[in-house]
C-alpha cells in the first residue's frame, strides 16, 4: 500500500490480506491523521472508514507496548466491536499490539481485570466504556488516540453525555470522528471535543469535496 512512511510490519500485513493499493479516503487522510491533528472524516458507508481507523492506529502505536491503553475506539454495538477486533488481528499480526474489545453483554469484572493487565488498544460501546472508566480509574495519561466510529447512529441513541464524560477525563489526545453524514449532533459534539479539526468530506465517488484545511465546526452549522 503506497502511503508515505507507512510502518513496514503494517505494510506486510496489508499486502498479505490483498490491500496493495490505498483507496482515496486512506490516501487523503493518512498524513494528516499521522501528524496527530484532530479530524472529522465524513465518508459514505462502505468507503473503508473502519479499515482507515485500524491502519492508522497500528501505524501510530506499532513498535512498542505500554501497560496503559494508548488508543480508545468507541463503536456502536457488539457486532462492530467484534468486526474491528478481527481487522486488528489481520492487519496487526506482525506487531505486538494488545487489542481488547468490550461491549454491553460482556462481564464487567472480567473486562476491567483484563484491561488492568495492560493493553494497547481498547474498543468498546459507549455505555460499557463509560461504566468502566467511571468505576475503574484507568490511567489515561498515555492515551494518544480517542476515536469515534460511525458517529451518526451512536449519537442518535443519545450517547453524547457518555462520550463527553470519557473525553473530559483525558487531558490531551488526538480526537477523531468518523461518520457517514455530518449532522448537527456531530457538529455540536465536535465543537466541544475537537481542537481546530481538519474536515474531510468525501462524496459518493470517494473524492474529497472540501480541501484539506482547518475548519471551524461552527461555520458548518
Amino acid at each position: 500500500m503506497k502511503l508515505k512512511k507507512i510502518n513496514e510490519k503494517l505494510q506486510d500485513a496489508l499486502i498479505e490480506n490483498g490491500l496493495t493499493e490505498a483507496n482515496v479516503l486512506q490516501m487523503e487522510t493518512f498524513s494528516t491523521i499521522k501528524s496527530g491533528a484532530d479530524c472529522i472524516v465524513v465518508s459514505p458507508n462502505g468507503s473503508g472508514k473502519t479499515t482507515t481507523i485500524v491502519l492508522n492506529v497500528i501505524q501510530q502505536l506499532a513498535g512498542k507496548t505500554e501497560e496503559s491503553p494508548r488508543a480508545l475506539i468507541i463503536v456502536e454495538d457488539k457486532e462492530k466491536v467484534l468486526a474491528m477486533e478481527e481487522l486488528f488481528e489481520k492487519y496487526g499480526k506482525y506487531t505486538n499490539l494488545e487489542v481488547y474489545g468490550v461491549h454491553d453483554k460482556g462481564d464487567m469484572d472480567y473486562d476491567k481485570n483484563y484491561v488492568s493487565t495492560g493493553i494497547d488498544v481498547l474498543i468498546g460501546t459507549p455505555t460499557k466504556l463509560s461504566d468502566m472508566f467511571s468505576t475503574a480509574g484507568y490511567n489515561v495519561n498515555r492515551l494518544r488516540m480517542f476515536i469515534l466510529d460511525d458517529a451518526d447512529p451512536i449519537l442518535k441513541l443519545r450517547h453524547e453525555t457518555k462520550i463527553m464524560r470519557i473525553s473530559n477525563s483525558i487531558a490531551k489526545t488526538q480526537r477523531l470522528i468518523f461518520t457517514d453524514n455530518l449532522t448537527e449532533r456531530i457538529e455540536i459534539l465536535a465543537d466541544k471535543m475537537l481542537l481546530e479539526p481538519y474536515l474531510f468530506d468525501m462524496d459518493e465517488e470517494g473524492e474529497e469535496e472540501l480541501d484539506e484545511e482547518e475548519d471551524d465546526v461552527e461555520e458548518e452549522e
